[in-house]
């Protein structure tokens, strides 16, 4: 593993550039350049009132970016960051230019021609978290937050953006530093027989810092579903209304419906946002013995699909409601669901056909009564799947782990905690508690980027888009 200080030190001090903006027809575009001859880059291609290299941090000029030769490229407007105080800690000018792929390319062909190269995705924030500017866990968060769908992904990577899942863990590994040095240093006096710490309050201590971690640990379960969605899979027998019931949660007609048993034969995937939180919704074929190879393949798709979401929607007929224990399709499902830790959410359709009876939504909160065609008892259902997704929502101010890596580190640190506490009990030789202490330590230093390797940078940072 290598610390923040080794990998600074490997990389290099090229000056790069690229689009920051998306690639199409727009009113402006972005071109970005950062790095140590950025002003010296942005001088051999801007003409204007003067060099850019005189004026002030934080201010914009208006002039002609032009070719080598002195052509005119295009009219822009450069705006100068200059090193502390910029967005990657280094020298940086951005270009604003008129949009569009063509004009765009020849502005920053012209920026590479004078001396920079072309950006590594992701390298303008990798640059950032170099210089110190950021911690890993906001470099992540800020492509996270180009990447939200929802409301609550966007609203949970602004936090860790503002760095309250690094507040937490630089709490707990400060902590946990001086418990080792601690430690460390009674093995200097190991001749001795000094004990500089009380083995009560160590054991103590290390319990809350366990607590700390644990607690984030079990928000990953929800913070997943804030970044990832919830997968809802749709199933159920044919013609008991599953594709209806899709389009009228899409409110568009995005499946095939059909009076005809098997009409669908593979899956359908669409989102929906439901109190800000995206729902990403599978249609599948509908479950039965069949002898069509193609239909045969799409059961058993369907069958595979229900065991991969988060939630399966049953649908069934409203005059099926009494057969669900004892139909052996829907059993099976139910406790193969059960066995995967799939949440079964039974939804009763047709309900217009028997108007005989008075409908009253079921109190047991994993069953619905609806009807596709008129509607009626969707907007329960809609609420039903929300909260079944959110049965441990946590509080709105609370740290939301939402990173699967994360979620990783947090739990060797867990184990490596428990072993050292598990050390401490047992009275074994303190080397084994600091040694225990240190993966403890390791593995969160990972989460914000203290300890960390080239691997694991370069696979963050490679999701990035290039122009930031």
């Amino acid at each position: 593993m290598l610390n923040l200080s080794m990998i600074v030190k490997l990389r290099d001090n090229d000056t790069i550039a690229a689009v920051a903006t998306a690639v199409g027809e727009s009113g402006i575009a972005v071109v970005r350049i950062s790095g140590q001859a950025a002003l010296s880059v942005a001088d051999k291609v801007f003409v204007g009132k003067g060099p850019l290299s005189n004026v002030p941090s934080h201010t914009a000029h208006f002039g002609k970016l032009t070719d080598a030769d002195g052509s005119f490229i295009d009219e822009v407007i450069a705006v100068v960051f200059r090193r502390p105080n910029s967005y990657t800690s280094e020298d940086t000018v951005e270009f604003s230019c008129h949009g569009g792929r063509i004009v765009t390319q020849k502005v920053l062909q012209r920026i590479l021609s004078a001396g920079a190269r072309m950006a590594e995705p992701g390298e303008f924030t990798k640059r950032a978290f170099l210089n110190g500017k950021i911690d890993l866990s906001q470099a992540e968060a800020i492509g996270d937050l180009i990447h939200s769908q929802s409301d609550a992904a966007y609203k949970s990577s602004l936090r860790q953006l503002s760095g309250d899942l690094s507040r937490e863990i630089r709490t707990a590994r400060e902590e946990l530093v001086n418990l080792a040095s601690l430690l460390e240093l009674e093995l200097d006096f190991s001749d001795e027989d000094v004990q500089f710490a009380n083995r009560k309050t160590l054991e103590d201590r290390l319990g809350e810092a366990v607590e700390t971690v644990s607690r984030l640990i079990s928000g990953y379960s929800v913070g997943r579903i804030y970044k990832e969605g919830v997968r809802v899979t749709l199933a159920g027998k044919p013609n008991v209304g599953k594709s209806s019931l899709l389009n009228l949660l899409l409110q568009e007609d995005r499946a095939i419906v059909s009076d005809i048993p098997g009409t669908t034969r593979d899956t359908i995937s669409e989102s929906i946002s439901l109190g800000g939180i995206l729902f990403r919704l599978t249609d599948t074929a509908g479950l039965r013995e069949t002898g069509d190879l193609i239909e045969f393949e799409g059961v058993k798709r369907a069958e595979r699909e229900s065991l991969e979401g988060d939630i399966l929607l049953l649908a069934m007929d409203y005059g099926e409601k009494e057969m669900v224990q004892s139909d052996l399709i829907y059993r099976k499902l139910i406790e193969s669901c059960a066995k995967k830790d799939v949440r079964v959410l039974k939804v009763f359709n047709k309900i217009d056909l028997y108007k005989t009876e008075a409908f009253r939504q079921p109190s047991d909160k994993s069953s619905y009564y609806v009807s596709a065609l008129t509607g009626e008892g969707i907007e329960s259902l809609k609420k039903g799947l929300y909260e079944m997704a959110l049965a441990k929502k946590s509080d709105e101010n609370s740290v939301v782990v939402t990173s699967s890596r994360h979620f990783d580190a947090l739990k060797r640190a867990k184990n490596s905690l428990n072993s050292a506490i598990e050390s401490l009990k047992s009275r074994k030789s303190g080397e084994f508690v600091v040694f225990d202490l240190r993966c403890g330590l390791d593995a969160l230093g990972e989460i914000t980027g203290e300890v960390t390797t080239e691997d694991i940078l370069n696979n963050i940072f490679s999701k990035f888009c290039i122009g930031k």
